[in-house]
């Protein structure tokens, strides 16, 4: 089944189900009011949800609605967790390679994570407000996925049981202030605003085969101002898949329901199909020429990103976004 989120019903949304051609809708209310909620009481939810998504698809419900993606708040429209892996290590290896440090052997075993912003997250189609241009904004196509409660210490074995929702996100980055804030040696702050969530998420069974060992097997499609930017296949060149993301985040504490996991940026060792992010596109130009020519987004530049099935057809509906300067 898929789930969003309308934007009227306070500041978590209101719960639908979306038709599997992303064209229809119909509210949830009566079975969980929030897509929290839902997560929370999952084992209980999850069935009338299900029915509710056979009957919509069936033609079957009399108050569905045309879907509106404008309408649309973020499936989770704020999380009490958010954290995102750097899974794809074709990603790493160029960006240290650019400033010519070496993958410590750590990385091929131990996944890297960091607690990302889960107070907020843009809908779909709202557009990205930066107070400066100099702060480098940049895209970051990720998939994400949504666990129920999670214990602490739990194995990878038995983590992959614990995902319950699979989505795209934008994980926006603010590239020019991130190497003053890792040089102080704790992380991420002011670099990491909020970032946008896809339209819907969706369970990891309307995935069909596409989804196994954890992973997505779908290329990960990026649009910048209209023009192709990559697609990456995201099964492909992912060095810990989700499962093991997760047991990696709930080694010494349990992850509650509606926690978020992001993949890190995706990226495959072919460079063929194109980027991800700004930041590597620009890293393979340093390699390659010394300095880069690719510059980091402008207000009024457009984003747009999206996953299609091998039938061409959208999976979780797109991201589509401008950028626009910050209002006092």
């Amino acid at each position: 089944m898929k789930l969003a989120s309308l934007k009227a019903g306070g500041r978590d949304g209101t719960l639908i189900v979306v038709s599997r051609d992303l064209q229809t809708a119909v509210v949830a209310r009566d079975i969980a009011p929030t897509l929290q909620h839902a997560l929370e009481n999952w084992e209980a939810c999850a069935p009338r949800l299900n029915a509710l998504s056979e009957a919509l698809n069936a033609g079957d419900c009399t108050h569905a609605f045309a879907l509106d993606m404008h309408a649309l708040a973020a499936p989770l429209p704020r999380a009490y967790e958010f954290v995102d892996g750097s899974a794809y290590l074709p990603h790493v290896e160029r960006v240290r390679r650019a400033r010519g440090a070496s993958v410590p052997e750590s990385f091929y075993s131990d996944p890297l994570m960091y607690h990302a912003v889960g107070a907020g997250f843009y809908g779909p189609r709202d557009p990205v407000r930066v107070a400066d241009e100099a702060y480098g904004i940049d895209l970051e196509a990720e998939v994400v996925i949504v666990t129920d409660d999670v214990p602490m210490g739990v194995s990878a074995s038995a983590a992959e049981a614990h995902i319950q929702l699979v989505g795209l996100v934008n994980d926006v980055s603010l590239r020019n202030l991130i190497p003053d804030e890792l040089a102080k040696g704790f992380g991420f702050l002011q670099s990491k605003p909020r970032s946008a969530l896809s339209p819907v998420f969706v369970t990891p069974d309307e995935l069909g085969d596409a989804w196994r060992d954890g992973k997505v097997h779908l290329p990960l499609l990026s649009h910048l101002n209209g023009e192709w930017f990559g697609a990456p296949e995201a099964g492909e060149d992912m060095q810990f898949n989700f499962a093991q993301l997760i047991a990696h985040a709930a080694k010494t504490r349990p992850l509650c329901a509606g926690t978020l996991v992001g993949s890190g940026t995706v990226a495959n060792q072919d460079e063929a199909r194109g980027a991800s992010c700004l930041a590597e596109k620009r890293m393979l130009e340093i390699i390659a020429h010394g300095k880069p020519s690719t510059p980091f987004m402008k207000f009024g530049d457009r984003v747009r990103i999206e996953m299609l099935d091998r039938a061409g057809q959208s999976v979780f509906g797109a991201i589509e976004q401008t950028i626009e300067r910050a209002e006092d």
